[in-house]
């Protein structure tokens, strides 16, 4: 557990310390690596959770209820986050006809939603990383791991642009980052405790794991969607989309 801890936590750390170093993500190299990301995670969902999900639990149609619940919870948690969690950077600025005071608490209210909006979304994401050993010997943690990884990154880079600008400081911003990266760490060691203290069943934890995988399905169609503007054809997104997703397939042959 100790390296998917370290992982989960200094993976959005260090990807959000990188606003020091680069001024903005705006280019097309960020767009393609959002869109390897959002790739592989889609392939990594639909050729390796869902089946083994299937394959380990017989209700198998309440699985299914899980993963709509999981996809239509995200839609709600992206009114709060303005789809900061898929890397989407939308900064804004204060208007000058405000008064100080008022608009210094109505950036404050803006960052804590912002930022309990995805703590909930990396929670969710950290739990699917506990007790690997309930969904029997084909399922990959390190699979996934890498795929949440790849996700955390730019959303990581995302959320501290975004309240650098909201906030008029990145050092304000730097404890947002901290607890973000604390959220899907806890989420892991929380779902392991629950699952070992028998709090949380096996049956529950599948249905758990459903949940998240309906989240992860929101998440990386909204990225490759959001990657081409008016359904324009760009050749070298559908590439990199291509090869995230033949990534994923071939860490799932290789297990």
């Amino acid at each position: 557990m100790h390296l998917k801890l370290i992982v989960l936590f200094f993976t959005p750390l260090l990807a959000g310390l990188m606003v020091y170093l680069v001024p903005t993500a705006k280019g097309n190299s960020f767009k393609l690596l959002l869109v390897f990301a959002g790739s592989y995670l889609f392939a990594i969902t639909v050729t390796h959770i869902l089946p083994e999900l299937y394959r380990q639990h017989q209700e198998v149609e309440l699985i299914g209820i899980f993963v709509l619940a999981g996809f239509f919870l995200q839609q709600l948690l992206e009114y709060f986050t303005s789809g900061v969690e898929h890397g989407h950077i939308h900064t804004h600025e204060d208007h000058d006809h405000h008064d100080h005071g008022h608009a210094h608490t109505h950036q404050k209210v803006s960052a804590i939603v912002l930022l309990s909006a995805l703590c909930v979304h990396a929670f969710l994401e950290g739990s699917m990383l506990a007790q690997p050993a309930t969904m029997g010997f084909g399922y990959d943690v390190n699979a996934i791991l890498l795929g949440i990884a790849l996700h955390r990154a730019p959303a990581a880079f995302a959320l501290m642009t975004v309240l650098a600008s909201q906030l008029n400081s990145k050092r304000k911003a730097l404890p947002h980052l901290i607890i973000f990266s604390l959220a899907a760490p806890v989420g892991l060691f929380i779902s392991s405790y629950f699952v070992e203290s028998q709090i949380l069943s096996d049956t529950g934890l599948i249905y758990l794991y459903a949940l998240v995988s309906g989240n992860f399905l929101h998440i990386s169609t909204t990225i490759v969607f959001e990657s081409s503007p008016e359904h324009r054809f760009n050749a070298k997104k559908l590439a990199v989309a291509i090869v995230g997703a033949l990534v994923a397939v071939a860490v799932e042959f290789m297990v």
